[in-house]
């Protein structure tokens, strides 16, 4: 009879100890592929959520401060340069965010992948009253301040329209209709914006060719936020090359943003697999307490083995097997356990993630699952070697 016939009815016949120590890999690989899952999910979620912080570059006129001193006698400090940025260097500011990150992340697709959103700030008399009219292009603002919620109206449908943040709304009692008057132009207020507990609040906003021609500053802006952050998109790099690159102009990457997004990510995945690693220990115990106990129960059967003329090695190569069938068992009970554990506790750890079936975790969890039978038995195994005939004979 071959080896593995008295492998399989082995196995047959002690079906049960066979799924005990299934049981304990079942666990560690459940534990595994409900972290993957969850935290695939959740990464997901995450940068998702984080994109609400908007803008992590942010260019502005490279302006100096100089303290002008006559003697020991101060006289202030004089601001030297440019207050705006010329519409010329946003094809220059895209070519080189977008280069940057296709080279980084290895990217060959040609169409634009940062968002690059102008503004330009005047003061203006609107009603009375002194504030910040904003001038934006609607689409990239939108992408930006994802967070934006229209409290009554609509957002932006023409270059004659504004959108008014809150506070500014309550304070000048404008509402969806209303026409605001400032520096010789008119618009209507197409949208009242919910208050954020921001700067937008207090805002005006309106179509940058708008606000460029009423005040006169066409080709100009005052500052320009880059959407650029992403897994692995080089933020700090690309506001070093703009810097090199482009004259007039100041980037600053903002570093807190960036780090948070990555460090979160970072610390869930590794807080998770952590605890994961933690459950895989307890089923590799598991499985050695279970495969001793087996080799107690079976003295008899290796003795008789070893009387016939079984080598060590042919002995271990028996646990060998039975630890691969044990292995693949647990494998595919791990998988799909722990997809339903990640389908039942993702969605509540990271609320409203969306978790998926995905296939490509069985062979991540076989392979696991055998390599810890594997760990597990070679220990039980050696033992089962050492096992004397004699000994064996007595048990009878």
């Amino acid at each position: 009879m071959k080896l593995y016939q008295i492998v399989a009815k082995d196995i047959i016949r002690r079906k049960k100890r066979i799924l005990y120590a299934a049981l304990g890999v079942v666990i560690g690989t459940m534990t595994v592929i409900g972290v993957l899952n969850i935290a695939k999910a959740g990464e997901t979620k995450i940068y998702g959520q984080l994109e609400k912080y908007g803008a992590n570059l942010t260019i502005i006129p490279a302006i100096n401060s100089i303290d002008t001193k006559i003697g020991n006698l101060s006289l202030g400090t004089l601001s030297v340069g440019e207050n705006y940025i010329s519409e010329a260097n946003l094809p220059r500011i895209r070519q080189i965010t977008d280069g940057l990150i296709r080279e980084a992340l290895s990217l060959t697709d040609p169409n634009d992948i940062a968002t690059i959103a102008p503004t330009l700030y005047v003061s203006a008399d609107v009603r009375g009253v002194t504030l910040i009219v904003a001038g934006v292009d609607p689409e990239s603002q939108r992408d930006i301040k994802s967070w934006w919620e229209i409290r009554e109206g609509a957002y932006f449908a023409g270059e004659d329209e504004a959108v008014v943040g809150g506070l500014t709304a309550e304070m000048l009692k404008l509402k969806v209709g209303d026409e605001i008057d400032f520096n010789g132009s008119t618009v209507v207020v197409a949208g009242i914006l919910k208050e954020t507990g921001a700067n937008d609040d207090y805002y005006v906003y309106v179509p940058l060719k708008t606000a460029q021609t009423a005040f006169d500053k066409v080709g100009l802006v005052s500052s320009v936020d880059v959407r650029a952050l992403c897994n692995g998109c080089p933020v700090e790099l690309i506001a070093k090359d703009l810097n090199l690159n482009i004259p007039g102009i100041k980037a600053v990457a903002v570093q807190q943003i960036a780090n948070t997004e990555m460090d979160m990510v970072r610390k869930v995945n590794n807080l998770m697999l952590a605890l994961a690693g933690i459950t895989l220990l307890i089923g590799i115990f598991g499985v050695v307490n279970t495969m001793m106990s087996s080799v107690h129960e079976r003295t008899k059967d290796i003795g008789i083995m070893r009387a016939v003329g079984a080598s060590r090695r042919q002995i271990i190569r028996v646990f060998i097997y039975e630890a691969l069938v044990i292995g693949v068992i647990g494998g595919v009970l791990g998988y799909l356990a722990g997809t339903a554990m990640a389908f039942g506790i993702g969605p509540l750890i990271f609320d409203g993630a969306t978790v998926h079936f995905l296939p490509v975790y069985l062979p991540v969890s076989l392979g696991l699952s055998v390599a810890i039978a594997i760990v597990a038995t070679l220990y039980p195994a050696f033992n089962a070697t050492k096992i004397k005939i004699a000994d064996a004979f007595r048990s009878l």
